[in-house]
């Protein structure tokens, strides 16, 4: 009443004030004139982002056409007639790491394909071996198959029994002569990015590799995978501490060579 100080009405509990001047402003004003209403929850509200409109059976068609006219291989996409599509995607493999595989077992053939048998389960024994770095692996997907059942696929191709969880599925770009890699939620659609993008594999490509493992549940591995991980680290970790020590003995070794020539140099 005396400074004209001013809060809300759900402050004024919260306000200690010390007013020693009595005189003009008690008389022309009361505590509850300089209250200010409630103040309203939430004044500036994040704008959530719309998400584009699903696009319509015939804009899919027109994309499908203008995709097929560009296809230079028989790869083209078929639209179905309930509106979905199938296509193929092609993705390489750029894994740095050893992935687990049942050991003991032929090739599948042809029966076991048609059969879907999944001779993974077929025994317990188990072996590590590093995939061809930037091997390539073609699927043929529709238009409602996810990220995360396009890693399971290409798991069950290879016979890799490592969780899915240890990978993730990339889109790279090309883009004023940088290469640009962004890692798809496992719940986009490859194929529909594949559509969107073209058939030119340098605008667009998918890449499979480790997932981060700062984003990894460790908690969804068994025992011996969490010891493999280990072991592996461990490797990884001895192979660093080399190269490091290798680079620095070069580095010594030059700097001897440059010292023993200097010494016979006057100055």
């Amino acid at each position: 009443a005396d400074c004209r100080y001013t809060c809300h009405q759900e402050c004024r509990s919260l306000i200690q004030l010390d007013c020693r001047r009595p005189g003009q402003w008690q008389s022309q004003l009361s505590p509850e004139s300089t209250l200010l209403p409630p103040c309203t929850q939430n004044v500036t509200q994040t704008v959530e982002e719309e998400k584009p409109e699903p696009p319509t059976v015939q804009e899919i068609k027109q994309k499908i056409e203008k995709y097929n006219a560009k296809v230079t291989n028989c790869l083209l996409m078929k639209l179905n007639d309930d509106g979905t599509y199938t296509g193929f995607i092609k993705v390489h493999l750029k894994l740095r790491r050893p992935v687990t595989v049942p050991a003991g077992i032929p090739p599948q053939s042809i029966y076991d394909a048609l059969k879907e048998v999944n001779l993974a389960e077929m025994t317990d024994k188990r072996t590590s071996f590093y995939l061809p770095l930037d091997a390539i692996k073609q699927l043929h997907i529709s238009s409602t198959t996810t990220v995360s059942e396009v890693i399971q696929g290409l798991l069950k191709k290879f016979m890799v029994v490592d969780n899915p969880q240890k990978f993730a599925l990339f889109k790279e770009m090309r883009k004023d002569g940088q290469v640009l890699l962004q890692k798809l939620p496992l719940t986009e659609y490859p194929l529909y990015l594949r559509l969107l993008a073209g058939p030119d594999t340098d605008v667009l490509s998918f890449v499979l590799k480790e997932n981060e493992t700062g984003e990894v549940e460790w908690d969804a591995f068994s025992i011996p995978e969490l010891q493999n991980f280990l072991m592996i680290l461990d490797k990884e970790e001895k192979d660093k501490i080399q190269q490091v020590h290798r680079k620095y003995e070069r580095f010594k070794q030059r700097l001897q060579q440059t010292l023993k020539e200097a010494r016979g140099k006057p100055g």
